[in-house]
C-alpha cells in the first residue's frame, strides 16, 4: 500500500496546503514597517517619530503639527501586522508538517499572533494620535504615546522573540535550519526577551531596535531557508 513516505518527489512537489512562502511574507511585513518609519519621517520634514521619554512640549508639538505623518505611521504599522500573523500561522503549520511535535511550533504561532496583535493595537493608538481633537490635549497625547510605545515596543518585541525562538529551537534540534542561523536566532530571541527591562529601566529601550531589526532580518532568512519537507534517505 502506498504511503505518504513512499511517494516520489514528483508526486509531493506541489502541495496546495503549503500556504504562502514565509520568506516573502517576512519581506512584505518588513517593507511595510520600514515604509511607515520612512514616510512618516519624510512627511514630518525629516523629524523622526518622537521618543516617549522626550520633553513633553516637543512631543505635543510634533503630534499637533504632523498629523499626516502620524496617520501614515499608524496605518502602515497596522497594515504590517497582517503579513506577520500569516507568517506565524504558515511557519507553525510547516513545522508541524516537518514532524515537529515539541512545543516550538505552538510557541512560534502564539508568539507571532500576539506580536501581530500588539503591533496592530499600537498602530491604531498611533492613528488616534493623528486626530486633531486629540492632538490639542497634551495630557491625552502623552498618555496615548506611552500606550502606543508599550504596545509596539516591549510588548511587540518580546513576543516577536517568542516567534523567533519557536522557529530557532526546532530548527536547531531537528536540523531544519543551518546551525549558525539557528544559533543566531536564539541570540536574537534572548535579546528580545531582555527588552522586558524597558518596563523597569528607560535606558533599556536601546534593546528594542537591536532586537526588532535583527529579528526582522532573521525571520526573512529563516522564512526562505526553512524546508518544505524533510529529505529522506533510503538505506
Amino acid at each position: 500500500m502506498e504511503t505518504i513516505e513512499s511517494r516520489t518527489p514528483r508526486e509531493t512537489r506541489r502541495d496546495p496546503q503549503a500556504g504562502p512562502p514565509p520568506g516573502v511574507l517576512a519581506v512584505v511585513f518588513t517593507a511595510l514597517f520600514l515604509a511607515g518609519l520612512a514616510l512618516s519621517t519624510f512627511l514630518a520634514d525629516g523629524r523622526p517619530f518622537p521618543s516617549p521619554f522626550g520633553a513633553a512640549d516637543e512631543i505635543t508639538a510634533y503630534f499637533r503639527d504632523h498629523t499626516d505623518a502620524t496617520r501614515v505611521s499608524g496605518a502602515l504599522q497596522f497594515a504590517s501586522s497582517v503579513p506577520l500573523a500569516i507568517y506565524a500561522a504558515t511557519v507553525s503549520a510547516r513545522l508541524h508538517k516537518l514532524g515537529v511535535r515539541a512545543p516550538g511550533a505552538t510557541i512560534a504561532l502564539a508568539g507571532g499572533v500576539l506580536a501581530s496583535a500588539f503591533l496592530a493595537c499600537s498602530g491604531l493608538v498611533t492613528w488616534v494620535l493623528s486626530r486633531s481633537a486629540v492632538a490639542e490635549q497634551p495630557e491625552v497625547v502623552r498618555a496615548l504615546q506611552y500606550l502606543a510605545f508599550g504596545l509596539g515596543g516591549p510588548a511587540h518585541v518580546v513576543l516577536l522573540g517568542l516567534l523567533v525562538a519557536g522557529i530557532a529551537v526546532p530548527g536547531l534540534l531537528a536540523g531544519l535550519l543551518p546551525r549558525a542561523l539557528a544559533v543566531a536566532g536564539l541570540a536574537v530571541a534572548a535579546v528580545a526577551e531582555l527588552a522586558t527591562l524597558v518596563l523597569l529601566v528607560d535606558g533599556a529601550a536601546l534593546l528594542l531596535p537591536v532586537a526588532r531589526f535583527t529579528g526582522l532580518a532573521w525571520l526573512i532568512a529563516a522564512g526562505f531557508l526553512l524546508p518544505r519537507r524533510r529529505v529522506r534517505t533510503e538505506g
